[in-house]
């Protein structure tokens, strides 16, 4: 490793910012900078004890920082290490395009293809339930939907989990209602049903994770969430599908293309 003056520098014993807090804004700045790779681990305690000249506790409250901020994980035993920045890009000018159905592809099919990582779905679970107000409201007042909950991972890692509901009177009966929908997920099917799809509309906001989201994500200390509900229309402007999903906010980029005019 390089020697750690190169890599951080000096506290500034006339700021009136704690010292933990310079600690910390340094150790960021040199993640930031990529002195410090992702995976790479982070000097010991012993060693940012001896090049800071302060406790142990200090620089351990600075380590805490960054790791409520999700830059950095602690194993134990072994370190701390930086955290790998967002392997999957997420295009939503292209995820939904109807070439990847026609050619059997999902959208997280897609994506993880274009991460190169290995894409998996677990924890599945698909039944018939009532429709809460917000999902009954958002699908035109459905009494009944078909439910279809997973969980996926990329290269063994949770990343996300979905819950996809659509109106009985579209699903019932069909392969949607199956395990295994078939080539191109649930849009293909629906558009073998009649259902053109014609646009989505999501909805996005970030908050910290409930406790049953940081165990179904194996979230690190930290790490909020980023919570997307997703509509999906026909032509006939009827909604035939609302995917509520949950991803770990480390684990994707958003990206966008809007229009200028």
């Amino acid at each position: 490793m390089t020697s750690l003056p190169s890599l951080l520098g000096d506290l500034d014993p006339t700021s009136d910012r704690a010292v933990f807090r310079q600690i910390a804004d340094q150790l960021r700045e040199a993640i930031d900078r990529g002195r410090f790779k992702e995976g790479e681990k982070l000097p010991s305690e012993a060693e940012l004890v001896e090049h800071y000249g302060v406790s142990r506790m200090t620089v351990r409250n600075s380590v805490s920082v960054l790791q409520g901020e999700g830059l950095v994980h602690a194993e134990h035993g072994k370190g701390v290490f930086v955290r790998p920045r967002p392997p999957v890009r997420r295009l939503a000018s292209d995820r939904f395009a109807r070439r990847h159905r026609e050619q059997g592809k999902s959208a997280f099919i897609v994506e993880a293809d274009a991460a190169g990582s290995h894409p998996q779905v677990d924890s599945l679970e698909v039944k018939e339930e009532k429709a809460s107000q917000d999902i009954s409201t958002r699908l035109g007042s459905v009494r009944r939907v078909l439910a279809r909950r997973r969980r996926y991972l990329l290269d063994g890692r949770p990343v996300e989990f979905a819950t996809s509901y659509l109106p009985l009177d579209i699903a019932r009966g069909t392969q949607i209602a199956e395990p295994n929908p078939g080539p191109g997920g649930i849009y293909a099917r629906l558009e073998e049903l009649g259902h053109h799809l014609d646009h989505f509309e999501e909805e996005i906001r970030a908050r910290m994770p409930s406790p049953s989201e940081i165990k179904t994500l194996r979230l690190a200390s930290g790490v909020p969430v980023i919570h997307l509900i997703r509509t999906a229309y026909d032509t006939e402007r009827r909604a035939v599908e609302v995917c509520d999903t949950v991803m770990a906010a480390d684990a994707y980029v958003l990206s966008y293309q809007l229009p200028a005019t």
